[in-house]
C-alpha cells in the first residue's frame, strides 16, 4: 500500500473541511456549520502563521489528515507544535495512516531547532485514538485542559464560559474577511 504524505494547499480546502465535519460527527455527535468550518480551514491554508495541514494520500485520494498550530514556550524558548484536526477515513483506520502522518510531522519538527516538541489533546472517551497516539510514541501528560469559549459576534453572550450554548453550533456572525 503506497501512502504519500504532503502539505495541503488551496485545492484541499473542501476535503479538509468535510473531514473535520465528519470527525465532529463521529467523535462528539456534533454537526458543524459548513461555511464556518470551510472559512476556518481556508484561514490556515492562506496564512502559514496560523498553522498548516498534512494530508495522507493513497492513489490521489486523501485518506487522512492533521493540522498543526503553534504555541510559544517561554520555559523552553521554543515552539510546541499542537497536532489538531486528526482524521483518518473509516476504511483506512488501523492501517498505519496516523503513524505515517505523525512520523512525517515528527521528522519535520526534529529537523528544526526552534521546535520544542509535539502536543495534542484528545477526548477522554476516545480510547482508540489514545492507543494510536501511544503507539506512535506519544505520552500522556499530567495536565488537564480548561477553556473559556467566546460567542463571537453575540452581544448577549456573558463574559465567561459557554452560557449553555456551544459556539460551534451557534449561527455564524457577520464577518469581514475569511474568519
Amino acid at each position: 500500500m503506497q501512502i504519500t504524505v504532503r502539505p495541503a494547499g488551496i485545492r484541499d480546502i473542501e476535503t479538509i473541511a468535510e473531514n473535520n465535519r465528519a470527525m465532529a460527527r463521529e467523535t462528539e455527535g456534533r454537526e458543524l456549520d459548513p461555511p464556518i468550518v470551510r472559512r476556518g480551514v481556508e484561514a490556515v491554508i492562506r496564512d502559514p502563521a496560523r498553522g498548516f495541514y498534512l494530508l495522507a494520500e493513497h492513489e490521489g485520494e486523501v485518506v487522512g489528515q492533521c493540522m498543526v498550530t503553534f504555541e510559544w514556550s517561554d520555559w523552553r524558548c521554543g515552539t510546541f507544535w499542537w497536532i489538531q484536526s486528526v482524521y483518518v477515513r473509516g476504511e483506512w483506520r488501523r492501517r498505519g495512516i496516523f503513524r505515517r502522518l505523525f512520523g512525517t510531522l515528527a521528522a519535520q519538527a526534529r529537523s528544526r531547532p526552534d521546535v520544542a516538541g509535539l502536543r495534542l489533546y484528545v477526548r477522554r472517551e476516545n480510547r482508540a485514538a489514545q492507543a494510536a497516539y501511544r503507539s506512535a510514541g506519544m505520552e500522556e501528560t499530567r495536565y488537564a485542559m480548561f477553556e473559556t469559549v467566546f460567542q463571537r459576534g453575540d452581544p448577549a453572550s456573558p463574559p465567561h464560559g459557554h452560557a449553555g450554548r456551544d459556539p460551534v453550533d451557534a449561527p455564524p456572525p457577520a464577518r469581514s474577511g475569511i474568519c
